[in-house]
């Protein structure tokens, strides 16, 4: 896979995990919205259904205190009758139409103190009303000569309750106006009313409410109520005749937020698992493509680096093999020693080079025997430096060795842990221009043996740090075969190491050399 479509494939699958979880947040946010808008919406019928009621009930309770005045005789003073009367006759027809209608008006005194008068006159209207219609006819018998009437007579008594109404409404205007709101409507009473309205709406929160007369607060409030703004609701009260009114009640939900939530909770704990499972499915998908192309590249470098390596060996055999089949050197015993000794250093070479493959293969696969026993370490240290020795005299260079450790005694497999040190030794002079200059330094603490191995060689940067441990990685840009290797050795070492339950990393600096430290646990 090229770069450019692998990057490609990378913002393809970013921007459509951002649009996904963008469309999932506007989701839920348009539904918070939604909700609170409805819950608003139900909160303002409900007040409004609250004024409606508590104006319905103050009237009704003005209505029936005083229209018993009407059935007690005492407080009746004077009546008038009204009549009037309408008559038509139609000459033509020998038809006759009479209406007359008779109106009682009573009047009834309420006692001084209803209002600031001294006394009100409420008048109670009844009436009856009479209509006749008269209609002369032929008579059957043509020998009588006296005329015959069809005639017709309805009364209707009635009770004229609209102008009686219209009497109390003037009344009830004028009295709420000089009446203290305690006194119009109670607080328990008022509570009540609140909570039936809500609930029929399905609203059963804990809510506050609290009545104010423009701005200044009344004693209509439950408990400790203050408003407080951008918060709660509210709707005027005791609106007038032209829908004016001083008094507004507010009413508020201490839990109001968090109510309105817990009916979301599902649904918002359900876009939020989805969400989390989307980003972790698109994590590891990116994970995984990514780990696959380091793998394919990790996996081509190793394969051309391999090739090299064996490349040199059998050249090297094929040319000490044409050597010896030559007639002038097979006969030649001193040549053909030398010849077949060079074809079996190859051989060893590329053999030792198979086997360090195996070797991790059979490590991580868990089918590397490693017993333990205890060793001293820095014995084990001395001895891999024996191993090296030729190679650092080869290249001129020196090891110092500095043993400051007093417990030296682990518990280790005394081959693989001078593997350990061979390879970090074999790393540094490596890696190290020129005269390699190499420090080994050992401490010891209660718990732990530390050792270190410095050299003053390229360095490496910190990405080469984060990865110096991982198999087959090397850092080399350009030409890899600089320097030889598979980038096996440190991870056999990071292998090794931790199954002795030790630890070890790296510190270096560009340009400056690098400094392997392991602890090793003491017995």
């Amino acid at each position: 896979m090229s770069k450019k479509i692998f990057i490609l494939i990378v913002a393809l699958m970013s921007i459509s995990l951002i649009g996904i979880i963008a469309v999932q947040v506007y989701w839920i946010n348009d539904a918070i919205a939604s909700k609170q808008k409805q819950f608003k919406s139900d909160v303002t019928v409900a007040l409004a259904g609250v004024s409606e009621a508590v104006k319905e009930k103050e009237e009704s309770q003005f209505t029936i205190k005083y229209s018993k005045f009407f059935e007690n005789n005492r407080y009746r003073t004077d009546a008038e009758m009204k009549s009037f009367l309408w008559e038509q006759i139609d000459t033509t027809g020998r038809e006759k139409f009479t209406f007359g209608a008779t109106i009682l008006e009573e009047n009834f005194k309420i006692p001084a103190g209803f209002l600031n008068d001294d006394e009100v006159i409420l008048k109670k209207y009844s009436g009856r009303e009479d209509t006749f219609h008269s209609r002369m006819i032929k008579s059957s018998n043509p020998k009588e000569f006296e005329p015959v009437f069809d005639e017709k007579r309805f009364s209707v008594f009635k009770d004229y309750s609209n102008l009686e109404r219209q009497q109390f409404v003037s009344l009830f205007n004028q009295s709420k106006r000089i009446k203290p709101i305690n006194q119009r409507v109670r607080n328990r009473e008022l509570n009540l009313i609140i909570k039936e309205e809500l609930a029929k709406r399905n609203i059963v929160q804990e809510f506050k409410y609290g009545v104010y007369d423009d701005g200044l607060a009344t004693s209509l409030k439950s408990g400790y109520f203050k408003i407080q703004p951008n918060e709660g609701f509210y709707y005027p009260l005791f609106e007038d005749e032209n829908g004016n009114s001083n008094y507004k009640l507010y009413v508020t939900f201490p839990e109001g937020k968090k109510e309105l939530l817990s009916g979301l909770m599902s649904i918002l704990l359900l876009s939020i698992f989805f969400i989390f499972i989307i980003i972790v499915a698109f994590s590891s998908s990116l994970y995984q493509l990514i780990r696959q192309k380091k793998i394919s590249e990790i996996k081509t470098d190793f394969i051309n680096n391999m090739t090299h390596e064996f490349k040199t060996p059998i050249a090297t055999i094929n040319l000490a093999l044409d050597a010896i089949k030559n007639p002038k050197i097979i006969n030649d015993e001193d040549k053909v020693k030398r010849y077949v000794n060079m074809i079996r250093e190859e051989n060893k070479r590329m053999h030792g080079q198979v086997e360090s493959v195996l070797r991790i293969s059979r490590l991580e696969k868990n089918q590397l025997d490693i017993s333990k026993e205890a060793v001293d370490v820095t014995d084990i240290i001395e001895d891999a430096i024996e191993h090296v020795n030729l190679l650092l005299q080869d290249r001129k260079g020196s090891i110092k060795t500095t043993f400051k450790a007093i417990s030296t005694e682990a518990l280790g497999n005394e081959f693989h842990l001078t593997n350990v040190v061979v390879n970090m030794l074999e790393n540094a002079l490596k890696y190290s221009e020129d005269k390699p200059k190499i420090e080994v330094i050992t401490e010891s603490t209660n718990k732990f043996f530390i050792f270190k191995i410095k050299d003053e060689g390229i360095g490496m940067s910190k990405q080469a740090q984060k990865n110096v441990f991982n198999k087959f990685y090397r850092e080399q840009k350009g030409n890899i075969h600089d320097v030889k290797g598979h980038g096996l050795g440190l991870a056999y070492v990071k292998e090794i190491v931790e199954n002795h339950h030790g630890t070890v990393f790296v510190e270096s600096e560009k340009g400056k050399g690098s400094t392997f430290t392991v602890k090793l646990p003491l017995i």
